[in-house]
């Protein structure tokens, strides 16, 4: 089974596709049948980024029964092992999917047979992005480190936390359960899950432990990107600490990515950033960050369970 990676940032120019795209190229040349979908609905640029200026086929083909499965979509890249959906090509309509629509695709994503599959979220808090990270256990969130977008990404982090809490209730059918750990303690909430937690564990031990397992379950990690010399090197580190305080949430560091202002230049070309600039520190910063996330996931047995799409 697949290793579903949603890659999302809490604000647009983070560049969570520049780094989609060469994880991917990465993993492919680290021997993973890899697979990256654009699903930035509306904002499609990952093509561009691995080196494919017009794909064939899209998204879009898929969602609007042009072909019958979601396999027919995927397109080889210049890259062995790594292939791509492209992202809904000028179709303004697919950026607010409906529903069915977007089950329909979550349905297609979980039964392909690759190593990994990376999901190129848009920015932010929307429903799209957050159903798309309902997907996986695993996360992989992006941020720069201007305070802003240090802010936009804990929201985004606290919104999929809290999201895929709330579905762990629903799934195993703690609603009566939770509901009598609020009326016991007020505090005892979705956004107090440490409490919350601990109240049912008073409770029901037996489906306390249940909950401790799904919440132990999440996977999530963090890149801060476009990081310059004068940026604070230990953010990421102290972002995570923050979001274990407040959240009662570990998150994976999996590194610093600097700046390079020769990633547009490498865009424009249509060419790898990790090929016409190979010993930048950029380039040395992915394989970092690609060596933690595989010693992350070697850690935790490489086992990935993708989320019921019938809860979305």
């Amino acid at each position: 089974m697949a290793i579903i990676l949603p890659i999302g940032g809490g604000k647009g120019g983070s560049g969570k596709s520049f780094l989609s795209g060469s994880l991917g190229v990465l993993l492919a040349r680290e021997g993973f049948r890899t697979l990256v979908i654009d699903v930035d609905l509306g904002a499609a640029n990952l093509h561009t980024i691995i080196g494919v200026p017009h794909p064939r086929l899209s998204l879009s083909d898929f969602i609007n029964k042009r072909v019958s499965t979601l396999t027919d979509t995927i397109i080889s890249t210049p890259t062995p092992l790594l292939f791509m959906i492209s992202g809904a090509m000028n179709n303004l309509d697919i950026a607010n999917l409906a529903h069915e629509q977007k089950i329909k695709v979550l349905r297609h994503i979980v039964k392909l047979p690759y190593d990994y599959i990376l999901l190129d979220l848009g920015a932010g808090t929307s429903f799209n992005t957050l159903d798309f990270f309902m997907i996986s256990d695993h996360g992989i969130f992006v941020t720069t480190p201007e305070p802003t977008a240090i802010e936009n990404i804990y929201r985004l982090i606290r919104s999929v936390y809290f999201r895929k809490i709330r579905k762990a209730l629903d799934t195993h059918h703690f609603q009566n359960l939770a509901r009598e750990a609020e009326e016991r303690d007020p505090m005892a909430k979705v956004t107090n899950p440490d409490r919350l937690l601990a109240v049912v564990r008073e409770l029901d031990p037996e489906r306390g432990e249940v909950l401790a397992g799904e919440l132990r379950s999440f996977q999530f990690k963090l890149i801060v990107n476009q990081n310059r010399k004068q940026d604070n090197p230990h953010i990421g580190a102290m972002i995570c600490k923050i979001i274990s305080r407040h959240l009662d949430l570990k998150i994976d560091f999996l590194g610093n990515v600097a700046f390079d202002d020769r990633v547009h230049s490498a865009v424009c070309k249509t060419g790898l950033f990790i090929d016409l600039y190979p010993f930048t520190q950029t380039v040395h910063d992915l394989r970092q960050c690609l060596r933690n996330l595989l010693l992350n996931s070697a850690t935790a047995g490489k086992c990935d369970r993708t989320g019921s799409v019938n809860e979305f």
